[in-house]
């Protein structure tokens, strides 16, 4: 027996607790590390372009102001443009969320001829990368006269999205059959069951998704780039490149202010739905 199966046995208590230190320590790690950027990103919208540029870094500004921030919104039209990043992400949030939990719902409750085939179909779509469909895609809403419109980021959406309905098939299979058999005996239609009992049921994995629909839209700045060319339509990711290419030189101090300002909805968008996002992440069903 080795020196450690021999603690194992005789102190199993303390090395689980060595265990769960090395584990929490690692991930404490790797989690100051993966936040020091944000963290720098978001001091540096309180300096100068002197500090930031500052070599070995300074962390903290000398002096505090919001000049970075006054500038920003002087150099681009910030809160319009996150008024439109908005407006984009609830409309491509709506119909990527509803619509892929219908179809979601129906893989996972119907019984059809050729449903594992048009499954696996759908899952084979998320092989393709999307610059390998960019340019026909592009070509198509150029003949449609859509381009330099919201219609081809938004539109698609409401044909689902095909990793939200792999994720909500599997989440939806979890669910007692007893739920709809029930409902069936009280008259309820599909759509019935659907809505009431597996949308209600189903908040977590909806938000989960919705999450990750929202940050995918506001973070999509080549999808964005290609179609909208109107600046009165930029979007917070198209007015945040325009800093390092209007005068031929980046502007750090107001673009750190500005990526600081496009960062915030997000955290508090995760903040509130931290618990909804974690319960969604494990997939936690009602098992029959």
């Amino acid at each position: 027996m080795t020196t450690i199966d021999t603690v194992n046995s005789k102190h199993p208590i303390l090395m689980k607790r060595i265990k769960q230190t090395i584990n929490y320590t690692i991930i404490t790690l790797g989690a100051i590390i993966m936040i020091m950027p944000f963290v720098w990103m978001i001091l540096s919208a309180f300096k100068s372009a002197d500090e930031i540029l500052k070599m070995p870094i300074q962390w903290l500004p000398e002096v505090w102001n919001f000049v970075n921030f006054k500038r920003a919104m002087e150099v681009q039209p910030i809160l319009r443009q996150l008024f439109n990043t908005s407006l984009l992400a609830v409309i491509k949030i709506f119909g990527e969320v509803f619509v892929s939990a219908a179809v979601a719902f129906g893989f996972a409750r119907f019984k059809f001829k050729g449903k594992d085939f048009l499954f696996m179909l759908l899952l084979a779509t998320l092989m393709l990368p999307y610059e390998v469909t960019m340019i026909p895609t592009f070509i198509l809403w150029s003949f449609l006269g859509l381009t330099d419109s919201y219609v081809p980021l938004t539109l698609p959406a409401y044909f689902g999205a095909p990793a939200f309905i792999f994720f909500l098939r599997m989440y939806f299979e979890t669910f007692s059959k007893d739920l709809e058999e029930s409902a069936m005996i009280d008259g309820a239609s599909w759509f019935q069951i659907f809505w009431k009992i597996f949308i209600p049921i189903g908040k977590p994995a909806l938000i989960t998704i919705g999450l990750w629909a929202f940050m995918g839209t506001w973070n999509d700045l080549l999808g964005q780039l290609i179609y909208i060319q109107s600046p009165s339509k930029y979007t917070i990711q198209l007015g945040l490149e325009s800093f390092s290419s209007l005068s031929g030189e980046t502007l750090w101090g107001p673009l750190m202010a500005a990526s600081t300002m496009a960062l915030l909805p997000i955290i508090i968008l995760l903040v509130m739905a931290q618990k909804y996002f974690m319960e969604g992440i494990k997939t936690s069903g009602i098992k029959g």
